[in-house]
């Protein structure tokens, strides 16, 4: 049996999900060709603004493993200094 390739889905929030269809930005794969799973607390950048793992949910569906990561709100853009 050959293992299935991980399957990520990001989930965002209402705001974000409006955001991310008025602007010109793909949602890219992050994770494909990875052997680690992304944690909770990891950081995105997407489209100028930064984005956390908030939460991880693994699910299966017919395919194989789906894993739903939950994103925080965006953050200012990225030349915003954090720390």
């Amino acid at each position: 049996m050959t293992p299935s390739p991980l399957r990520t889905v990001l989930v965002f929030s209402a705001e974000d999900q409006a955001w991310i269809r008025r602007t010109p930005v793909t949602v890219p794969d992050f994770w494909q060709g990875h052997n680690v799973s992304p944690a909770k607390g990891d950081l995105l950048r997407l489209g100028g603004r930064q984005f956390h793992v908030r939460g991880r949910v693994w699910e299966h569906d017919g395919e194989g493993p789906i894993l739903k990561l939950y994103m925080g709100d965006a953050h200012a853009q990225s030349d915003t200094t954090f720390g």
